[in-house]
């Protein structure tokens, strides 16, 4: 695996580079302190497989032009944000510009960690900020008692694993993940696996 990390702060930088070497030992990190190198580095290495880039780096021309270019030049790498801005706009915008994931600065290594491997799993990751803008959370009383299978697929997903790793987790088929989950959803009034991890946290359920 072949990761470029674009970032003009160098710790952070080597810290994401650490995790992504936890994630894959025989990974490749390049890493580069501005979008021109970015975008350089794209252009003349071959099978990049996933780009993390800061959209807050001074060179950027602006993040929509950035962030087209990146994945244009990135030729069908995974593309990450990472940014210590965690306005709701801005993430919901970089997202359908066409970005695998945001991940807020700010955010523990192990989600972090969870979420590069939601992404390469081919999943996109959305944080939760984006999710109940308004704190919504159902009456603790209307939302059905879990299955030990619900609860377990729950605390699975809350740990940012893909319908795959959790399936090979249970040792069940990726099916059946996909059934406990809808069911997990039903139960808890959320629409997406993200939102189904913030609700069960703000109801106590995890």
């Amino acid at each position: 695996m072949k990761v470029l990390i674009a970032d003009d702060h160098a710790l952070f930088r080597d810290a994401l580079g650490k995790l992504v070497e936890e994630l894959d030992g025989s990974a490749s990190v390049i890493q580069v302190s501005s979008y021109a190198q970015a975008l350089k580095i794209l252009k003349n290495e071959p099978n990049i497989d996933m780009v993390i880039v800061d959209l807050e780096m001074q060179d950027l021309p602006s993040w929509e032009k950035g962030l087209d270019e990146l994945k244009y030049a990135g030729n069908g790498a995974k593309l990450v944000v990472v940014s210590a801005v965690e306005n709701p706009r801005n993430i919901r915008n970089v997202l359908e510009r066409g970005a695998n994931g945001y991940i807020s600065k700010r955010s523990e290594s192990k989600i972090l960690l969870n979420a590069l491997k939601l992404v390469l799993d081919g999943g996109t990751y959305i944080p939760p900020v984006l999710l109940l803008p308004n704190n919504a959370v159902p009456e603790r009383n209307s939302v059905k008692n879990l299955t030990n299978r619900q609860s377990q697929v729950l605390g699975l997903v809350a740990q940012g694993l893909s319908n795959k790793q959790i399936a090979y987790e249970m040792g069940v088929s990726e099916a059946t993940v996909k059934l406990h989950i809808n069911a997990l959803l039903r139960s808890v009034g959320a629409n997406n696996r993200t939102q189904a991890v913030i609700t069960a946290q703000k109801m106590g359920i995890i």
